[in-house]
Order: structure tokens, then sequence, then C-alpha cells
């Protein structure tokens, strides 16, 4: 049930997407119900981030985690269904006030709550993860061949996992 609730809840405020309700969803599976450490939701959030497809990864690990594999199809089902039937509906009525004012203004005080919610996440994903002199030093490198050159974010997060791990060794 608890599942359900965490996820279900959160599919429905995932304005901008699954990464935006990130800090609920790692207060709850972490602190709340102590299903997984900070750490491997840190490390969860990475390999889902890094795999193909939607970020719906985390739920089904998270979901594992908490029941097995029936909790990660739950986990997973709560985390899509709820807002899917939500936008089903929403969207035939959107669509058809393509121009209308209100549309335009939720659309336009959407977007900075979207950013401020993945913004937010990116900081509980921060917090969560090992840092040091090193790790800032390579998210500051990383964060400038991003904005410098537009290579695949795999080869610069590749790039930045051998580096650290060499100068571990």
């Amino acid at each position: 049930m608890q599942i359900c609730l965490l996820f279900g809840s959160s599919s429905l405020l995932s304005f901008g997407g699954g990464n935006a309700v990130i800090p609920q969803i790692q207060l709850r599976a972490v602190h709340t119900y102590g299903w997984i450490t900070a750490e491997q939701f840190s490390q969860a959030f990475a390999i889902a981030q890094a795999a193909p497809g939607p970020s719906t990864l985390l739920v089904s690990a998270i979901g594992y985690q908490a029941g097995g594999i029936p909790g990660a199809l739950l986990a997973t089902a709560a985390m899509i269904l709820p807002a899917w039937v939500l936008v089903y509906f929403a969207a035939r009525f959107w669509l058809g006030a393509k121009r209308s004012r209100w549309r335009i203004a939720i659309e336009e005080g959407l977007a900075p709550i979207a950013i401020g919610l993945i913004l937010a996440s990116a900081i509980v994903i921060a917090r969560s993860t090992d840092h040091g002199p090193m790790q800032y030093v390579l998210t500051v490198i990383a964060t400038l061949v991003f904005c410098a050159v537009k290579l695949n974010p795999l080869w610069v997060m590749g790039a930045c996992g051998l580096t650290g791990w060499a100068l571990a060794m």
C-alpha cells in the first residue's frame, strides 16, 4: 500500500518529468520507509539515468527493494498509470485550446515550477553522493564540457567515472 501511495502521488506531481519528484521519492524511500539507503538511492538514480528509455528504472529498483518483483511491478504501475490517465484526458481538452490565454498562462507558470523541481532533485542527489575536492573538480569539468561541446552525456559520465576510479587507486 505504501508503494502505491508514494509512487501514485509522485506520478501526479511530476511536472517536468519524473526527475521533478526525486526529492519526494528519496525522502520517503530512504528516510520515511527505509527501503534503501541514501547511497543506494544515488547509485540507482545514476544507473537509471544512464539506461535507455524512461526514468522508471529508478522507481522499479526502489519497488524491488521494498517488495521484490511484485513491489517493482506495483511501483512502476503506480508511477505511470495515474499521470497517463490524467494526461490522456487533459490532452483532449488541451489540444482544443491551442491559442487561449489561460493555456499560455498555465504553460508559462508551470515552466519555472518544473525547473525548480528538477533543480531540487539535483541538490538531493548531490547531497547523497560521495563528494570531495576531486568530485567537485570533475563536476565543474563535466559541466564545462557539456556547455562547450555537444557530446553524448554517457561519454562524459564514462570519462569522469574512469578518471575518478583511476585517481582513487
